[in-house]
């Protein structure tokens, strides 16, 4: 399986969380870092080169008050990634 592109993985990224009805404030392609809001709550998603040319996304919620809330981005960014 070839990995991801970095910028595949990021538009996969801000998709999701569009798809999740999150507000898109900070869209940052060279820092990897793409950041919403909803109602309220913050998510920030992480996407990272490795250096074996893998891409690690990760979403985060510090004030998440709806428990579903990022297993739901991350269903959405498998779906965008063909997962």
């Amino acid at each position: 399986m070839t990995p991801a592109s970095f910028d595949r993985s990021f538009n996969a990224a801000v998709g999701a969380m569009n798809d999740e009805g999150l507000a898109i404030t900070v869209q940052d392609p060279g820092s990897g870092t793409v950041v919403g809001y909803l109602n309220g709550m913050t998510v920030t998603a992480g996407v990272r080169q490795q250096p074996d040319g893998s891409v690690v996304v990760q979403f985060n919620s510090p004030e998440a008050r709806d428990p579903t809330l990022l297993s739901r981005i991350s269903r959405s960014y498998d779906r965008r990634m063909g997962r």
